[in-house]
């Protein structure tokens, strides 16, 4: 990761965010509706934590075959998925509940997904959401060298295959969480003195991941095994959940900030970037399926990336609307608005992108 901090430009002269925001701060105000999250993403979080949670009760109490396990590992590594982007992203983004106590527990809830507090705030709240799409600074860019997600990064032969490879690859997200990133995450973060928020004791941190670890290998692989499960079973159920839930969560990622229409752009000698920080999200980020009501409910509204982009203390129950807004004034502005109408086509530019990409840079 590059050590020099991009900055970005200070001058609007469109006005784009200071219109923007009035008419979005109008339309709570005028409405007497708060920002956060109502009714529906509670009913939500109880709907996907029983997704979660009831395959496992019945992986332990029932006797079944590894068919109809492997089945309910599936739909727990949904669960897991939904759980990840409706309940612990706006948890950790403070846009659950107006009260903190609130957010953190369900910002916590990260932890049984295998994942940590600490590093996913520093690596989603700080260096993606700060710095969209810069290469060297948006971590959501890397992938180490077995995937090339913008021009500016190394290209070998292999990266020729990338668009036929990387979706195989894409389900090992979260069983990378539970056995190797965190552990390199904090290394990094801790020695870089990155915090949201303020800044913690690094023995607290530490403490915090080695317990949380354990805890989780107890009651995700020990506890299984104890009630009478194959450990073979276990380790396959396991893998299965991750890997489905890895799926999902990396596929509507990508397609918010890989695909032909985003851009990646480059800090100048100064280390400056071209537009203001608002302006900038609108270049590097796509919505797509708008109006798809299942993909909305599922996605936690992640399928308008924009709107969640420009306004992440927002709870995503409101984006819709707020979408209405955004795409007026853009258009007022002359500013891009990138949008695809289904998922499918979504999907489709995002691994044309990632072929394209991957041929050699001379000849691309």
């Amino acid at each position: 990761m590059s050590t020099t901090v991009p900055t970005f430009s200070t001058q609007d002269n469109l006005k784009f965010f200071r219109t923007l925001n009035s008419r979005v701060n109008n339309y709570f105000k005028e409405n007497n509706i708060p920002k956060t999250g109502n009714w529906k993403i509670h009913l939500k979080a109880i709907i996907l934590f029983t997704v979660f949670l009831t395959p496992y009760l019945m992986i332990l109490s029932l006797e079944m075959s590894i068919w109809y396990q492997l089945l309910l590992n599936i739909l727990m590594g949904v669960g897991m998925a939904g759980i990840g982007m409706n309940v612990m992203h706006d948890g950790n983004h403070g846009a659950y509940s107006s009260k903190s106590w609130v957010n953190k527990i369900m910002g916590g809830s990260i932890y049984v997904l295998a994942g940590n507090v600490y590093n996913w705030q520093v690596q989603h709240n700080v260096l993606h959401h700060t710095y969209t799409n810069i290469h060297g600074h948006d971590e959501d860019l890397e992938a180490g060298r077995i995937i090339r997600f913008t021009q500016d990064a190394p290209w070998y032969k292999f990266h020729k295959f990338q668009h036929y490879y990387s979706f195989f690859l894409y389900g090992l997200l979260t069983v990378n969480w539970a056995l190797t990133t965190d552990w390199k995450q904090m290394r990094s973060y801790l020695r870089r003195n990155l915090s949201y928020g303020a800044a913690q004791s690094p023995a607290k941190l530490w403490t915090v991941l080695v317990i949380t670890k354990i805890i989780y290998a107890l009651i995700w692989i020990v506890l299984p095994i104890l009630v009478g499960v194959t450990w073979w079973k276990v380790i396959l159920g396991f893998f299965v959940m991750h890997y489905t839930a890895g799926i999902i969560l990396s596929i509507v990622f990508q397609l918010a900030h890989v695909v032909d229409d985003t851009a990646n752009p480059v800090p100048n000698e100064n280390g400056e970037i071209e537009n203001t920080w608002a302006i900038h999200q609108l270049y590097t980020t796509a919505n797509f399926a708008p109006k798809n009501k299942i993909v909305n409910w599922f996605t936690g509204g992640l399928n308008h990336q924009i709107e969640h982009h420009l306004y992440p203390h927002i709870s995503h129950i409101h984006y819709g609307k707020i979408a209405e807004f955004v795409k007026q004034t853009a258009k007022e502005c002359n500013l891009p608005y990138h949008e695809f109408k289904t998922t499918r086509s979504a999907i489709w530019a995002h691994f044309k992108h990632l072929k394209n990409l991957g041929q050699k840079p001379q000849l691309a």
